[in-house]
């Protein structure tokens, strides 16, 4: 095996699949990075058995050439040192090489690498999964559907399911929804062809390393579904992520059918006057801050640790209807939420003091999070 390539795209690469190797992994092959050389480019190889990814470099894109000097041939490489080697070598092109003992040299400018490297027979085959459930979304929306959602996954491991982000098509809609039992987020997209897409739940972490990979383009991605088993690909990346097992809770009679009290206001007023009031309530593990309705459109927002002070503010809301309140919640979870709607004014409809609110956006019913208040007495 041999061949010549930038160094820039190998090192992009060689990013993406180290997002699937883990030290931890029970089958020592998998510590390691399978490297295939072929006609059509180079390909690289990583997997902890829970998430795997094939990056894939061609020969040339636009006119551009990335590798040249081609011998077919496939290794496995050391991924604890590999990273680090291409990283650090001097010059923009890497000459690779193996020979029949698995001997790797990998030369730039005057500095040359020996690695030992390992039979890629033995590592294990990625499935190959061909589905009639499949279906296309651009890159950059499939970004925001993770981003507006995985934040709300539960972090314990108490309940697994929790952990993952239930996706299921109702209503011709392709529905992300996350709950980790104190806040929910959930985002719904109409689907441009018909899918019968069974509901899935896609672990957190898959989601946010996938999101992590993809740039933000209009290209499209195609996401395939098995009964374990999901996989991303575009035209350079296969990223495969088991699904979590059981079912996941019905969410939906979460969500409050009426309100009682309804603010709409200016998100990023509101969330850096939540964060300003959280600075102080850092204390108490959750951090909780208050919400207070006045007369004019007031809303008094405070934070209070009695070891260390009190912070009071008063933001002026675009409107409020309904009746008075006072509530309490983490603000943690309202800056995320916060964050993740990416618009400019949100409404949030509130049911009493303590019952679930939501905070949507002004003119977007597809974004909804749900939070659940704090007693505080």
């Amino acid at each position: 095996m041999k061949f010549t390539i930038q160094r820039e795209q190998l090192m992009e690469s060689v990013q993406h699949v180290m997002k699937a190797i883990s030290s931890r992994t029970t089958i020592p092959i998998l510590t390691g990075m399978k490297l295939e050389v072929s006609e059509q480019g180079v390909k690289l190889t990583g997997s902890d058995s829970d998430i795997s990814i094939e990056s894939i470099i061609p020969l040339e894109e636009d006119g551009i050439v990335y590798v040249e000097h081609i011998e077919p041939g496939s290794v496995v490489l050391q991924a604890k040192y590999f990273p680090d080697i291409v990283r650090k070598l001097p010059q923009s092109t890497v000459e690779i090489e193996s020979d029949d003992r698995r001997n790797i040299t990998i030369r730039s400018g005057k500095a040359e690498f020996h690695l030992n490297g390992q039979d890629a027979e033995e590592y294990p085959q990625l499935p190959q999964l061909h589905t009639e459930d499949s279906f296309e979304l651009p890159t950059d929306l499939l970004k925001n559907l993770i981003r507006q959602t995985v934040f709300a996954v539960s972090s314990s491991e108490t309940r697994p399911i929790l952990t993952g982000v239930h996706v299921r098509v109702e209503n011709e809609e392709l529905h992300f929804t996350a709950t980790d039992s104190h806040r929910l987020a959930s985002r719904k997209i109409p689907l441009e062809s018909k899918t019968d897409l069974p509901s899935v739940v896609i672990p957190g972490k898959s989601l946010t390393e996938l999101n992590k990979i993809l740039d933000d383009s209009e290209d499209t991605i195609e996401i395939s579904v098995t009964e374990n088993q999901v996989l991303f690909r575009t035209k350079y990346l296969y990223f495969l992520s088991r699904l979590l097992e059981g079912n996941y809770p019905e969410t939906s009679r979460l969500i409050p059918e009426q309100s009682k009290t309804v603010v709409k206001i200016g998100t990023k007023e509101f969330l850096q006057s939540v964060d300003r009031a959280s600075l102080l309530a850092k204390e108490n593990r959750n951090n909780v801050v208050r919400l207070i309705t006045k007369d004019g459109n007031q809303i008094e927002i405070n934070g209070n640790s009695p070891e260390v002070g009190n912070v009071v503010e008063e933001v002026v809301a675009d409107s409020i209807e309904g009746e008075d309140l006072k509530i309490s919640f983490s603000a943690k979870y309202m800056m995320d939420a916060l964050k993740a709607v990416n618009y400019d004014q949100v409404k949030v409809e509130f049911t009493g003091a303590m019952r679930p609110f939501l905070i949507r956006p002004v003119d977007d019913e597809q974004i909804l999070q749900l939070i659940l208040p704090v007693r505080t007495y």
